[in-house]
C-alpha cells in the first residue's frame, strides 16, 4: 500500500465529519489535508487505544522522533511520507505536529481540568493548532484567518467534549472543568456512573446547557473573525463547522442524553450539510 493509499484509508475509516469537507477540495489540497488528518488520527489513537500508559508514552515519544526524522529528510511512517511533500507548500511546521502530540500527551497524563483556562489550553493543542494547519491548506490570504481557525477549533472541540461526556467517563476522564462541576453542584461520581438516575438531573442539564452556550458563542465569534477575502477558500472549514453545530443542536434538542449514548449524524446528513454549505458559501 502506498503512503497516499494508507492515509486515504485511515481517513475514510475514521468516519469523521472532516472527510466530507475534504471531498470538495482540489486534489493537491485534498492530499495534504488527508495526510495531516491521518497524522492526527494516528497520534490520537495512541492514547484512545492505550491499555498501558507506559507503552502509550513510549509511542508518543516515537512519534516525536519520527517528526524530527521527517523534517530532517528521513520519514519512515507512511503518514509522514505522505505528508512531507506538502509541508512547504502549505506552511505545515514541525511545531504544529509536535503541538498535536503534546495535546495527546495531556490526554495520557491528565484526566481532569480545574478550570476553563486550563481546558482552553488543551483545546488549543488538539484543535486550535489543527484548525490553523487546515486553514493554511484550504488557502488563506489574511493573517486574521488564523484567529478564526483557532476559535473554530475551540468551538468544535467543545462540541466533541459535550458529545463524549459518557465515553470519556468510561475511560475515567472528565473534560468538564472541576470549577464548573462545583458551580452546578454536579459530582464527578455522578458522571462516572453514567446511568440514570445518578447522572441525569436538572443540575446536570444546566451544566451541559452552560457548556453548549459557550460552544455556540465560540462558533459565532469564529464566523465573525473570518475575513471576507478568505471566505470562499475556507468553505471546507465552514462545512465542518455546520456539521458539528448541527450535532450540537441535536444533543441540545435531546436534552443532553450524553452519558449513556453517543449522538451522531448519518453519513448522508453530513454529506447534505457539506453540499448545502458549498452551495450557499456559509
Amino acid at each position: 500500500m502506498t503512503p497516499e493509499a494508507y492515509v486515504q484509508d485511515k481517513t475514510a475509516k475514521s468516519g469523521s465529519s472532516f472527510y466530507y469537507a475534504f471531498l470538495f477540495l482540489p486534489p493537491p489540497r485534498r492530499a495534504a489535508i488527508t495526510a495531516f488528518y491521518a497524522f492526527c488520527r494516528e497520534v490520537d489513537d495512541v492514547v484512545d487505544e492505550a491499555t498501558d500508559a507506559g507503552v502509550a508514552a513510549a509511542k508518543l515519544a516515537w512519534w516525536r522522533q519520527e517528526v524530527a526524522n521527517a523534517y530532517s529528510g528521513q520519514p519512515n511512517h507512511p503518514v509522514m511520507r505522505a505528508l512531507m511533500p506538502h509541508t512547504q507548500a502549505y506552511a505545515i511546521e514541525a511545531a504544529h505536529l509536535l503541538a498535536v502530540i503534546e495535546g495527546c500527551q495531556t490526554d495520557l497524563e491528565q484526566t481532569r481540568f480545574l478550570d476553563f483556562p486550563g481546558l482552553a489550553r488543551y483545546c488549543h493543542l488538539v484543535a486550535g493548532v489543527v484548525g490553523e494547519v487546515a486553514a493554511n491548506i484550504f488557502g488563506r490570504s489574511d493573517a486574521a484567518t488564523v484567529q478564526y481557525a483557532h476559535k473554530l477549533g475551540l468551538a468544535m472541540q467543545l462540541t466533541n467534549i459535550i458529545r463524549d461526556v459518557g465515553d470519556d467517563a468510561r475511560r475515567g476522564r472528565i473534560y468538564l472543568p472541576v470549577s464548573e462541576l462545583q458551580r452546578f453542584d454536579v459530582k464527578a461520581s455522578e458522571l462516572l456512573l453514567r446511568t440514570a438516575p445518578h447522572g441525569y438531573s436538572e443540575r446536570f442539564t444546566a451544566l451541559m446547557q452552560f457548556q453548549a452556550d459557550r460552544a455556540h458563542r465560540a462558533y459565532d465569534e469564529a464566523f465573525a473573525l473570518l475575513p471576507a477575502v478568505d471566505r470562499a477558500a475556507q468553505k471546507p472549514g465552514l462545512m465542518m463547522a455546520n456539521i458539528y453545530r448541527t450535532l450540537l443542536r441535536e444533543i441540545e434538542a435531546d436534552g443532553f442524553q450524553v452519558l449513556h449514548q453517543r449522538t451522531s449524524l448519518t453519513p448522508l446528513r453530513k454529506l447534505w450539510i457539506a453540499v448545502r454549505t458549498h452551495w450557499q458559501g456559509r
